[in-house]
């Protein structure tokens, strides 16, 4: 009988405009939004904090609150967050801060009233002033170091950096990721969207070695990769003919038409290393998935193979998770955005955070014992 139900649906799916979304073995998911539960990080004008850039009180989220990282501490679940204040209009004008929260049960969040990470007067002025701190990356090594690759933002160059904590509040910030590598080549280059390696270890999502290094897959518009020795220093990884080594790129008529964006942490599994990454739709007609949102940022999911990493074995050609809800459709970004960059393993189940619209963080949980379709695919 249930089969029968089943065959009925999948008949009639595609007449009520979606068909369901049924992913491979290979990939996580799907991920289910708990039920009246997101947004579950949204702006606080209340919120105020001395800064340092400013020599003022200024309300350090009271505009936006977008693109969670996320890990786990002492049992509970932390989401590191990006705040912007109400100090200009429009994407990348204002400053950003990240701010922190902890969870219990990942949903229900107790948040900090001062950020944890911020321009400051301190190393990184000359990258940081006075765009701020975006974007974050958090990872956790097996004896509980944390590792951070942010945006360094100064409104001229995006340049991905690290730092390191032991509390997830107290930072040490470490510069450009590829500051040493070939003489600084890389360093001054516009780069963004770190997503390292873990695997789950006794039960923990920590970082792992592949081929006896730290391996990171990075990038904004296309993804590359880079790998280290100290999880500070990283050198991109180059082609033969000297640029950087390419794992993907934008697919014309695809859901990431316009750009591949590194996601959260990559997950090293018993089928491959997967990473997760958010896919940018053109807004031109000829180049885009029509059957979703000229410009709409939707998730993907990629295979790679573990013990050559820069080579592709899978790649999800719908998206695994979309702008449905509301608040994924409104907010500084209209035209949809689900930006995924926080995800992590805890009690059995995988949650994963992510910006809406650039204006709230949300979550959704996929739970490996209860394997679910992803978002359904609209018919075109």
């Amino acid at each position: 009988m249930k089969r029968t139900i089943l065959s009925i649906l999948l008949i009639l799916s595609p007449l009520w405009g979606q068909a369901q979304n049924t992913l491979p073995s290979w990939a996580l998911g799907g991920f289910v939004r708990p039920e009246k539960a997101n947004p579950i990080i949204t702006p606080n004008p209340d919120s105020h904090f001395d800064c340092p850039m400013r020599e003022k009180a200024v309300g350090w989220e009271e505009s936006d609150v977008f693109n969670p990282a996320a890990t786990v501490k002492d049992g509970k679940i932390y989401v590191l967050y990006r705040a912007e204040d109400n100090s200009a209009t429009g994407i990348g004008k204002r400053t950003s801060r990240i701010g922190l929260a902890e969870s219990t049960d990942g949903i229900q969040m107790q948040r900090r009233s001062t950020p944890v990470m911020y321009p400051a007067e301190d190393n990184m002025k000359e990258y940081e002033w006075p765009g701020g701190c975006e974007d974050p990356r958090v990872t956790m090594t097996e004896d509980g170091l944390y590792v951070m690759a942010y945006t360094a933002w100064n409104r001229k160059t995006a340049r991905l950096c690290i730092a390191t904590s032991r509390d997830l509040i107290t930072w040490e910030k470490h510069g450009p990721a590829f500051a040493k590598a070939y003489n600084g080549r890389f360093k001054d280059d516009f780069c963004k969207s770190g997503s390292m390696v873990t695997s789950i270890k006794d039960g923990k999502q920590v970082l792992t070695k592949i081929n006896g290094k730290y391996f990171m897959y990075w990038g904004e518009h296309a993804v590359y990769a880079a790998t280290s020795d100290n999880l500070i220093d990283w050198t991109p990884i180059l082609d033969d003919k000297g640029e950087l080594a390419t794992v993907i790129k934008p697919r014309p008529g695809y859901f990431d038409s316009a750009l591949t964006e590194c996601g959260p942490p990559a997950i090293l599994t018993d089928k491959g290393i997967v990473l997760l990454y958010n896919g940018k739709n053109q807004t031109d007609d000829n180049k885009r998935d029509k059957r979703f949102t000229a410009g709409a940022y939707c998730a993907g999911q990629i295979l790679t193979d573990p013990k050559d990493p820069m080579k592709l074995l899978q790649r999800l050609d719908v998206p695994f998770f979309r702008p449905m809800a509301p608040f994924e459709k409104s907010g500084q970004y209209v035209d949809g955005t689900v930006f995924i960059e926080g995800l992590v393993f805890f009690k059995e189940k995988w949650y994963l955070y992510y910006g809406c619209a650039d204006s709230q963080v949300s979550v959704a949980i996929y739970d490996p014992a209860q394997r679910t379709a992803g978002d359904p695919i609209p018919n075109k």
